[in-house]
């Protein structure tokens, strides 16, 4: 029994299985860049508090924020209360929050001022000696993709970077890793010139969901599945990800990027790799690593870039019995913007495993429903017993995971209708989360801070899986720009433009309707 348990002051909300794995943060702080912005205060500040509530970082741990606001670090303690407050998926605990907020400091500066940079050393120093964070410190920047490489400069230049015997240094990158894969391949020499490999952590959210961490469970622990996840059984596989919602305030993002970069290149790129991946040896990161890059690195595109991709633009209408307004008059928007606000792809896999198997890649704005989901379709049976009686009627055998929301799994099969008739319908299976565990799931960046606390990266993707999605995607944005027209303009609260459908229809398939 832990000696908080026999002192009587075990924290209820720690979990008994963390404290059996020991996954528990050792002496180190989080700096943040970017600390003002809205991931900070709405993700990173309450996935700490949180990891604080349920007993997974040390007393001697520290939150220190650096921006260009004049605060003093009794200012940004009240405005991380306040993070806290409105977003912490725990309940507010004042012992908790007492412990955590008297490591918190801010540093005021910019990242061009040398001035600001020595203050954060010296704040850091500071921590180590109170605090006894024991020089182990993460940088987490929350920042453009721009700025990285003059903060990076920045932590070398005043000597924050340098890890020595028994103390680490890491840093923590956002996406997107670059526009491209030259930018990419500049973006990672940048980083990885002041950090080592094993020090950059590259943050996709989507690989904390505890959804897409069960795709590995679904398919490597149970005898039920594996053996038929493969070209043999699989027709072919559809992942989505539909938003029900614009732009909004986020013109000067992603006027330029698009669906295909900001999400297909990352996340759905790596869900194929979960998806189809071989059996690893073990769950150590280099061993997940090596697995999802074989899947990538075999993926072939194409011939014809035409009949295997589709890009629409939302145009303004109803949706959910509300105005709203398109996307190219959307507030500082060019209206002939080449910008895809809906994006879908074919791509095959060249394996042995996936020969002949296409999966199919579709993202977007302004749909029907906010979801994302994994869908393995089954090939037809022969069906030769029911097919006099009711033809074709039935479809097609499926699992689908869903990564969000609902998150869980849904098997489709085919089950005799109750009556004298041998007919045969389809029916569905389902597993949720919420019903199935009494345990909440962690928010996605919880489990990620305290990865990089921990020093363990298989979540995080290194910079050659980052490179070979780039290369898939890369020749796609390529074939767009080349075109004269505008990505074809969807209605709101559809499923995209027509385009997409033709995209499966040629192949004589449908999207599957979420």
């Amino acid at each position: 029994m832990p000696a908080e348990e026999k002192a009587g002051t075990r924290n209820p909300l720690r979990d008994r299985r963390d404290l059996r794995l020991s996954r528990i943060a050792g002496p180190s702080s989080l700096v943040i860049f970017g600390v003002t912005g809205d991931l900070a205060r709405k993700k990173l500040i309450p996935a700490v508090y949180d990891l604080a509530n349920r007993g997974l970082l040390p007393p001697s741990f520290s939150l220190v924020g650096f921006g260009r606001r004049p605060w003093s670090h009794e200012d940004f303690a009240a405005q991380v209360l306040e993070s806290v407050k409105a977003y912490a998926r725990t309940d507010f605990n004042e012992g908790v929050w007492k412990q955590l907020a008297q490591g918190i400091r801010f540093v005021e500066g910019g990242f061009d001022s040398d001035e600001a940079f020595e203050k954060l050393k010296a704040t850091l120093e500071d921590l180590d000696e109170q605090r006894g964070t024991r020089g182990n410190h993460a940088f987490y920047l929350s920042v453009p993709p721009k700025s990285f490489e003059q903060v990076c400069q920045q932590l070398s230049k005043h000597g924050l970077a340098k890890t020595s015997q028994g103390k680490w240094r890491r840093v923590v990158i956002e996406k997107p890793f670059g526009h491209d894969l030259a930018s990419a391949r500049e973006l990672n020499n940048v980083v990885e010139s002041v950090f080592p490999a094993d020090s950059v952590f590259r943050i996709d959210h989507y690989l904390g969901k505890e959804t897409v961490q069960n795709i590995l469970a679904l398919r490597f622990a149970n005898q039920l599945f594996e053996p038929i996840w493969n070209a043999n059984y699989v027709d072919h596989v559809q992942i989505t990800m539909a938003e029900d919602i614009g732009i909004g305030g986020r013109a000067g993002y992603y006027d330029g990027v698009g669906a295909a970069r900001d999400v297909i290149q990352n996340h759905l790129l790596q869900l194929l790799a979960l998806t189809a991946m071989e059996e690893p040896i073990s769950f150590n990161a280099d061993h997940l690593r090596a697995e999802k890059e074989k899947v990538l690195a075999a993926v072939r595109l194409p011939e014809d870039l035409s009949r295997s991709s589709a890009r629409g633009q939302y145009t303004g209408g109803w949706q959910g019995g509300e105005k709203v307004t398109g996307f190219l008059d959307e507030e500082g928007f060019n209206p002939e913007s080449k910008t895809e606000t809906f994006a879908a792809i074919r791509l095959d896999i060249n394996t042995r495993r996936w020969a002949g198997v296409p999966f199919y890649l579709r993202a977007g704005k302004r749909l029907g429903r906010r979801v994302t989901e994994i869908a393995v379709v089954f090939k037809r049976s022969p069906n030769l017993l029911f097919r006099p009686h009711n033809g074709d009627d039935f479809g097609q055998n499926a699992v689908v995971i869903r990564v969000q929301p609902d998150e869980g799994a849904t098997i489709r099969f085919g089950s005799k209708v109750p009556g004298t008739q041998m007919e045969v319908r389809d029916v569905s299976m389902d597993f949720g989360y919420g019903h199935s565990f009494t345990e909440s799931s962690p928010e996605a960046y919880e489990r990620l801070i305290l990865d990089v606390l921990l020093g363990e990266p298989p979540l995080f993707p290194r910079h050659q899986e980052v490179e070979l999605s780039w290369k898939i995607v890369d020749p796609f944005e390529e074939y767009w720009a080349s075109l004269d027209t505008q990505p074809e303009p969807y209605a709101p609260g559809s499923w995209g433009p027509d385009s997409a459908n033709e995209l499966l229809a040629q192949d004589g398939r449908t999207w599957r309707r979420p």
